[in-house]
């Protein structure tokens, strides 16, 4: 986890506790792992969205007209009369 040791873990959570004290504590450690279950949710979502993106077939669509070439067609139709 991050290259931390078992004693650098513990380190860092005794100055959590002597800077936020008991009685908070918990309730960081809940905001935190609420936090990294929607990060996990967040990112499982974005993988499964990419896999169907590269898993479904584009449809082959017609070309498209440009407004210029229908506004020059118009125009050549509307000379002719």
């Amino acid at each position: 986890m991050f290259g931390l040791g078992g004693q650098e873990l513990l380190l860092i959570l005794f100055v959590v506790l002597l800077f936020f004290g008991p009685q908070k504590l918990p309730e960081l450690m809940r905001g935190l792992g609420k936090g990294m279950k929607e990060f996990k949710k967040a990112q499982a979502d974005f993988e499964d969205e990419i896999k169907t993106a590269v898993e479904t077939p584009t449809p082959k669509n017609k070309p498209v007209e440009t407004a210029t070439a229908k506004n020059e067609q118009e125009g050549s139709a509307g000379k002719t009369s």
